[in-house]
């Protein structure tokens, strides 16, 4: 198996639709060598723990709403032709993604990480829902196949949340500065959402390399 290591946020759109490209071309390449880690990175490090409006602060940020909605628009049609169900008018606010973060680890402790991801996903940018309420997320974890009793009791505590912290601040001082970022057996970085056909070709070549290494002994992924 090759490493396949993302960083990722859930409430970003790219890193949606990033994902989604590469659940395709995985799902069409199931002799695909890789093991995907999910890694941290909040794309709004300094949001507040109660989160903020997402419209007023988005528009304020961008030059105003009509600027905004002309965005919201293209990830629409993006969406589209990705095959994305997405409204990126749905979610109400920003999150701190912080328990979230959480939640992926803990969900990668239970093989469920990946599932675990596509749950909060769809929760925001699907059903609008706050997850950055911890209510909510222990209802998202149950929906991912964890215990919600155990979610929410972890979710109360400090429980690992100074080694998010730590692994975002070692992500960033690698170089990671915007997601999603692909990091492939550990040498080649890959930015933003790719669409399925380059992840085939990856795919393809890596395991043509890794045919040619059975062989001889000599050929790395290239």
């Amino acid at each position: 198996m090759i490493k396949l290591d993302i960083f990722s946020d859930p409430v970003c759109p790219w890193c949606f639709l990033g994902k989604a490209n590469l659940d395709r071309a995985l799902e069409t390449h199931a002799e695909h060598p890789f093991e995907i880690e999910w890694h941290p990175f909040r794309l709004n490090p300094d949001m507040p723990a109660q989160g903020v409006p997402k419209a007023a602060y988005l528009a304020e940020r961008l030059g105003g709403p009509e600027r905004l909605a002309a965005m919201h628009q293209r990830f629409r049609e993006i969406a589209a032709r990705s095959g994305v169900t997405m409204d990126p008018d749905r979610p109400q606010r920003i999150p701190d993604t912080l328990d979230a973060h959480r939640l992926i680890h803990w969900a990668g402790l239970e093989g469920r990480q990946t599932p675990m991801v596509s749950a909060l996903f769809r929760a925001y940018w699907v059903e609008g829902r706050d997850i950055g309420d911890r209510e909510v997320l222990a209802e998202i974890a149950a929906e991912a196949g964890m215990d919600r009793a155990v979610a929410a009791r972890l979710l109360a505590s400090d429980a690992d949340r100074e080694e998010i912290l730590a692994r975002e601040s070692h992500a960033r001082e690698r170089g990671v500065r915007a997601v999603p970022t692909f990091l492939i057996a550990s040498q080649y970085v890959v930015s933003g959402a790719q669409p399925p056909e380059f992840w085939g070709r990856v795919i393809d070549d890596m395991v043509q390399a890794q045919g040619r290494e059975s062989r001889d002994g000599s050929a790395a992924p290239r």
